[in-house]
């Protein structure tokens, strides 16, 4: 299963890090690395993870609070929180911003190991997503009819998944531009309206136009 697959590590404790970074290399794993939740932030806007480990007590803010900017941005990734924190409340506070499991230290590789393949396993199952008669991969950000991939950009398909899961919701031309385009690159809402025809193209019943807000998808 570690084949490609890419974990970020954020750990502030640089020898833990390395300890981390040497184990899941050693099992195929392809790993990227941050001390700080800053730097972590930059590395998620440069490319795509298929799984985070995130320690809790972190310098400037904790993790909760940077998967929670993560989650509000649309960032679905899988996350295990890894900390020495033993109390109830930080355990709901982690579930409740959005990790997928939660970790005490000291941290048992073995069981880590169990954990994160447990985790790549849902995800690929939840990779595949139903809509009407389309199929959609989220992973390989591909929209199939039957067996035949539709003609699609990406990000046109990383803003279907957006306007998806946000059940319903309105979703704001500034969610959309935070979600399509990273930090440092221009907002182009010309764009935005080239990848809604595309998808009113495959789904015209089900993209509301906003008028001045953004779109939401009808349920």
């Amino acid at each position: 299963m570690s084949n490609n697959i890419k974990l970020l590590i954020l750990e502030d404790d640089k020898l833990f890090n390395e300890t981390l970074q040497d184990f899941l290399e050693e099992e195929g794993f392809d790993i990227a690395f941050a001390l700080d939740p800053y730097s972590a932030q930059e590395l998620t806007y440069e490319q795509k993870f298929d799984l985070y480990l995130f320690d809790v007590n972190l310098p400037y803010e904790t993790g909760f609070s940077l998967l929670k900017k993560l989650r509000d941005s649309g960032d679905t990734t899988p996350t295990i929180f890894l900390t020495s924190r033993e109390d109830k409340l930080s355990l709901i506070e982690g579930f409740n911003v959005g990790a997928d499991d939660y970790m005490r230290k000291p941290i048992d590789l073995d069981e880590l190991i169990l954990r994160i393949n447990a985790l790549l396993r849902r995800q690929i199952r939840e990779d595949i997503v139903h809509i009407g008669k389309y199929r959609l991969d989220s992973r390989a950000k591909r929209l199939y009819y039957q067996d035949k991939s539709m003609i699609i950009k990406k990000k046109a398909i990383e803003l279907l998944l957006l306007l998806l899961y946000s059940n319903g919701e309105v979703v704001t031309i500034e969610k959309i531009g935070e979600h399509l385009w990273h930090v440092n690159q221009e907002i182009s809402l010309g764009s935005i309206r080239v990848y809604i025809t595309m998808l009113k193209k495959y789904f015209p019943d089900n993209i509301e136009n906003i008028r001045g807000v953004g779109y939401r998808w009808k349920i």
